[in-house]
């Protein structure tokens, strides 16, 4: 039996999210994956890293880290359940990486775990150009694009995590640091799986064709949206929105649009929220009025 040492890091603004008289006492879960292996997690307030993470005590220029190789590998025989828990949340590993692309908030970690197995029983190492994933097969090879400044690096995803809810991806501390998200702790980005097979190395003739046209523009103005829900019928959008406003939730609107087939979707919507703590404190608020079924919408 496999004991998964899975990261929780979160990033030195979350104390703002969380309240502060809940959270100062000791939260212990079990995670239950596929009936082997738990850990003992905490969490802590006062807009200080997790417990003692942070950055390594001697400086190193991380940004001239190479970038991850994307290479053909065989699924790793540990992190990958069919499904796991996590706070009371399952979360349904992928099948394939293929066609993953999705939007949102990063976090990274650092020497806490440096030298700690990781889900997949390899040794973190916070100078590798790897991350934590809460779904996509282990292994698989990700660009990570900086929305706001159109830098991008590319890793290996190694790792469960993060599970502080709006993050989409935890970086190691070099890969971070060389994205440009280590200072603030959390960065607005863009995931994107790699084909093994379509990828070429920089400065060759032929690149994989992308399967969308999102990536390479910085986007400095970029805002966050938390989507609540998104339907066919208007009136049903309608519905959740009163429950926002019965909730004093402030900010929510109904975004009209069509979905792939043309047909019209009315997407419910909380924003823009100009920051990420912003959105953090929306969030906090959200879980307490009982609205656990929302996702990150950088736009």
């Amino acid at each position: 039996m496999t004991t998964w040492h899975m990261s929780l890091p979160f990033s030195k603004h979350m104390g703002s999210t969380l309240k502060a008289a809940s959270y100062l006492l000791a939260l212990t879960i079990v995670i239950s994956l596929t009936g082997c292996g738990s850990g003992a997690l905490t969490r802590s307030s006062g807009g200080k890293y997790y417990k003692d993470d942070g950055p390594p005590a001697d400086y190193r220029d991380n940004h001239i880290i190479a970038d991850a190789v994307p290479k053909v590998e065989p699924k790793s025989r540990g992190g990958n359940p069919k499904s796991y828990v996590v706070f009371g949340k399952r979360y349904h590993v992928m099948d394939s990486s293929k066609g993953y692309v999705d939007r949102g908030i990063a976090s990274w970690y650092g020497k806490k775990f440096h030298g700690r197995r990781t889900s997949n029983g390899e040794i973190y190492d916070m100078y590798a150009m790897t991350a934590a994933h809460k779904t996509l097969p282990i292994p698989t090879y990700v660009e990570v694009r900086n929305i706001k400044t159109g830098k991008k690096i590319i890793v290996r995803v190694n790792d469960r995590g993060p599970f502080h809810e709006g993050r989409i991806i935890d970086l190691s501390y070099a890969a971070a640091q060389k994205l440009g998200t280590s200072g603030k702790g959390t960065g607005l980005v863009e995931v994107r799986a790699i084909d093994p097979l379509a990828w070429k190395k920089p400065g060759q003739t032929q690149q994989p064709t992308r399967t969308a046209d999102t990536s390479g523009d910085a986007n400095p103005d970029a805002k966050i949206y938390l989507q609540l829900g998104a339907f066919s019928s208007r009136d049903n959008a309608q519905r959740l929105l009163v429950k926002t406003t019965g909730h004093a939730i402030s900010g929510a609107f109904i975004k009209n649009g069509v979905n792939q087939n043309g047909e019209p979707v009315y997407r419910v919507r909380v924003g823009p929220l100009a920051t990420i703590d912003l959105a953090d404190n929306m969030i906090t608020r959200l879980l307490d009025a009982s609205f656990s079924e929302f996702h990150v919408v950088i736009e």
